[in-house]
């Protein structure tokens, strides 16, 4: 392989320009390989192990051949083993969270984000604490208990110190039987001495897209700000890591550059993080460009079609079986039904991309940061999960149990956080529908529940769910978890 050294902390080495033509140009010479791709999805089918099951993953390499084979029936094996490795580790529960806009300050000039420093024309925002208050109070009411707090790039307008204080926040606000449990972080690539200081603050996961991992196509695309500088972006989820952060999201913008490439450099990053640091990304993000304010997605010629969006999804699941998956907003409601099966495992619900938009009765569109495709209700979401044959998991056990990073994974590679996670979920959904649901909402997911109470496979555990669900439903309240 072409000077590839995942342990590596330099970014152009641990995302190797050469090693990547090289994949690509292995997966197209062996697309047709059936022999090999058999052996591949062998390869990456979940095994039985005593009570649970275990799964190898697939090199960046081996998951590029997948990508690049056009065989209907190899299509459908993928999103056959996709299915089951979703199944094996995340069952059909889906986290449910909602992104917080805190500013849209920024000295980038990214030309893909209408955030870029030389828009004019979009309007200028960053939210007072009073201000994140009332932000927070309004998803309160919807019924979400995790955030994802976004700012713009701007060290007057957006400080670290802000950015904490916006957190302190967050956390701070009991509002009627609401309080958010988890604050995942989506800011520009700092210091590891900030990121010491957001470890301390409380946040759950540090999410910082790459965007391109094509270094050429990156600069052209960023080329004014602090974000122009490649390595240091590229470089941020070791300074996280190092500064004590243990659970980080990657993720690329696709459509910006030819998508074959963005997948081998996103399982090479991942790669590099399991080898340097003993665990890998928490989450993968799978995000597509699309229209804003002063940006038109036409503009970028390697857009790609549900079809091959849906199976980039299916074989990233195969190539990271243990990483959450994260779909948002951005895609809508018949895209994102039919990606729950092939690995997504987070989805946002009842999206405002703009800085003070929960608070406003329209949704406004002047400091939106993307157009919102699927804008129903999180009562509408939660419902046609639940119809789907879902769980929608408002769940932060882990992080508040300390089961994140290397201890979240083990739990997960043995099959044993299922015996967490199901009846955390279910008795968070409870809360849900006791607390926000409509009738009908409420309705269905109380049939669902009885249901999957009996899945369960722990009899002790299936007790205690159940009377924790009836105490909640009786408003006996506890913080109970698994």
């Amino acid at each position: 392989m072409a000077n590839y050294n995942p342990k590596s902390l330099k970014a152009e080495e641990f995302i190797h320009d050469g090693e990547i033509l090289e994949t690509l140009e292995y997966a197209e010479a062996n697309k047709n390989n059936m022999e090999l791709i058999n052996s591949i999805l062998e390869k990456a089918r979940p095994q039985k192990n005593g009570n649970g099951c275990v799964c190898q993953g697939l090199s960046h390499r081996e998951a590029s051949v997948l990508l690049a084979c056009d065989d209907p029936s190899v299509n459908k094996r993928i999103a056959e083993i996709a299915e089951e490795i979703k199944l094996a580790f995340y069952g059909n529960r889906i986290v449910m969270f909602a992104p917080l806009y805190l500013s849209n300050y920024c000295v980038n000039g990214c030309v893909y984000c209408p955030y870029h420093m030389k828009n004019k024309s979009i309007a200028r925002k960053k939210l007072t604490q009073e201000e994140v208050k009332a932000e927070v109070i309004a998803l309160q009411d919807m019924g979400h208990k995790r955030l994802a707090i976004e700012a713009g790039e701007d060290p007057v307008n957006n400080p670290i110190e802000y950015i904490l204080e916006c957190i302190k926040t967050i956390y701070s606000i009991n509002h009627k039987n609401g309080a958010i449990r988890r604050v995942n972080v989506n800011i520009a690539a700092t210091t590891v001495e900030n990121y010491r200081k957001l470890k301390e603050a409380g946040i759950g996961t540090y999410i910082l897209f790459q965007e391109t991992y094509h270094k050429e196509s990156y600069l052209k695309l960023h080329p004014t700000g602090p974000k122009h500088d490649y390595a240091y972006h590229t470089e941020a989820m070791d300074r996280a890591m190092e500064g004590g952060i243990d659970d980080v999201g990657l993720g690329v913008l696709f459509g910006l550059e030819l998508y074959k490439y963005e997948f081998a450099g996103l399982l090479m990053h991942a790669e590099h993080l399991e080898a340097v640091h003993g665990v890998g990304p928490h989450t993968i993000s799978v995000p597509r460009i699309k229209k804003a304010n002063d940006i038109d997605p036409n503009v970028f010629d390697n857009s790609i079609s549900d079809e091959i969006f849906e199976k980039i999804i299916a074989c990233i699941r195969l190539a990271v079986p243990y990483t959450g998956m994260i779909i948002s907003t951005r895609e809508s409601e018949e895209v994102r039904g039919k990606v729950l099966n092939m690995g997504i495992s987070q989805i946002s619900g009842a999206s405002r991309t703009s800085v003070g938009g929960y608070t406003e009765e329209e949704r406004p569109h002047d400091s939106e940061q993307f157009d919102v495709s699927d804008q129903r209700t999180l009562d509408e979401v939660v419902k046609w999960l639940m119809e789907c044959g879902h769980i929608p998991s408002f769940c932060t056990a882990c992080y508040r149990e300390g089961r994140t990073g290397d201890r979240f994974m083990a739990l997960c590679k043995n099959g044993q956080i299922l015996n967490c996670c199901h009846p955390n979920a279910l008795m968070t959904l409870t809360e849900y529908l006791v607390d926000y649901a409509s009738e009908e909402t409420k309705k269905v997911g109380f049939e669902l529940i009885e249901k999957e109470l009996e899945k369960i496979p722990t009899d002790k555990v299936r007790d205690i769910a159940k009377k924790n669900i009836e105490d909640i439903k009786n408003s006996n309240r506890r913080d109970f978890r698994f």
